[in-house]
């Protein structure tokens, strides 16, 4: 029987997708961005395993909520690609049980052609754009940013919905031609119902001291208000 290796899960999530919505929040990442608040989802076989029945029954009690407010489920992470068969089969069930609004959110690692089928469950894709810039990008996050520009151009090309998001970090994020390349390529893609920047915030600080790592970040603040209203300009409409 598929099981999926999980993390946590939130029954009333709000900020990921439209609606109120289940989020699943699966275990694994291979991406390793300096600012991750959730180090702990990393390992790849950690967290516990659940069938997709048995969440299923832990969607169930909560259905009215998803349906009345236009929500209903978002696979999140970690990285949920990584786990794209249970994904699948868990996408799909939902479908046929309850026709409930479906969201992957991810970074674009995996190739659009592995996670096809996935895709073809997927109502929505939340796609984390780290940076614009393929050296920072490997700099922030210890990869390349081609696969997740790929992804976004398959999702364009095959006409689906997708929601860009970016974190936004002081000293990294804040240089004008790379919030203007950034709005450039956005403005390329079909499909982009919203752009959100995400201001960085040092919630995390505490899961990567008890998990013995060196927090690299440590000592950079949260974005002002003027900042990131700066980026929106520089990024322009989208």
């Amino acid at each position: 029987m598929l099981k999926g290796h999980i993390h946590s899960i939130e029954t009333f999530g709000t900020v990921d997708g439209p609606g109120i919505r289940f989020v699943l929040f699966m275990q694994g990442c291979l991406l390793r961005c300096q600012y991750c608040h959730n180090p702990d989802t990393w390992g790849l076989n950690e967290g516990y395993e659940m069938t997709v029945e048995k969440v299923l029954d832990e969607i169930e009690p909560y259905i009215i909520y998803y349906r009345s407010s236009g929500g209903g489920i978002t696979v999140s992470g970690g990285e949920p690609t990584l786990q794209y068969p249970f994904v699948t089969e868990l996408f799909k069930a939902v479908k046929q049980r309850w026709n409930l609004h479906t969201t992957l959110d991810c970074n674009g690692y995996s190739e659009p052609e592995k996670i096809s089928e996935l895709l073809d469950y997927t109502d929505l894709v939340l796609l984390d754009l780290k940076h614009i810039n393929d050296e920072k990008h490997i700099e922030l996050t210890g990869k390349s940013n081609e696969r997740t520009l790929k992804t976004a151009r398959w999702l364009s090309d095959h006409n689906r919905k997708m929601w860009i998001r970016h974190v936004y970090v002081p000293g990294i994020h804040d240089h004008e031609a790379d919030l203007m390349a950034l709005g450039q390529y956005i403005r390329t893609l079909d499909g982009v119902e919203k752009f959100e920047i995400l201001p960085y915030h040092q919630m995390g600080i505490y899961k990567w001291e008890q998990l013995g790592l060196m927090y690299p970040l440590k000592g950079v603040p949260s974005p002002s208000s003027d900042q990131i209203t700066r980026a929106y300009q520089l990024i322009g409409e989208v």
